[in-house]
């Protein structure tokens, strides 16, 4: 009987950490999911710098705004540019130091991804390993195993 009650226990455990690590390997998606989406308008801030690099001042341009859409503007001085430092907080750059800024944190960021994406597989595959044991246990409990 003390057998059973110990079995109970474990499985019990055993379910509460399948429920912690689920919510964690939920928690990293979404952490992922605002790393990538982070990555991708830094990667467009950067195509557009590089587009406005080649143009000439007074040139007409189109400069996304987001959501596909366009506002066409003339480019009234291509050297500097103003580049977000985070917090609400804006700065103005050199076009090539706002380069260096956006390369920076881009790296950052893909740090941060791959951090987040391997203990993501982890997690996976530590929830993977205790479905198992949980899967073994609970069919030893039906067949009246310890």
């Amino acid at each position: 009987m003390a057998q059973r009650a110990q079995t109970e226990e474990e499985l019990r455990r055993l379910s509460m950490e399948m429920r912690y690590l689920e919510q964690t390997a939920e928690v990293l998606q979404q952490r992922i999911s605002m790393v990538n989406a982070a990555i991708t308008d830094l990667t467009y801030a950067n195509a557009t710098l590089d587009g406005i690099e080649k143009e000439k001042e007074n040139v007409e341009m189109l400069v996304p705004i987001g959501g596909s859409s366009y506002v066409k503007v003339k480019l009234a001085d291509s050297t500097k540019v103003i580049v977000g430092m985070g917090s609400g907080v804006s700065i103005e750059k050199t076009l090539p130091d706002a380069k260096v800024a956006l390369k920076e944190r881009l790296e950052e960021l893909e740090k941060s991804m791959n951090s987040a994406q391997q203990q993501f597989g982890q997690v996976a595959e530590r929830i993977n390993n205790g479905r198992g044991r949980l899967e073994s246990m609970l069919a030893n409990v039906r067949e009246g195993k310890p």
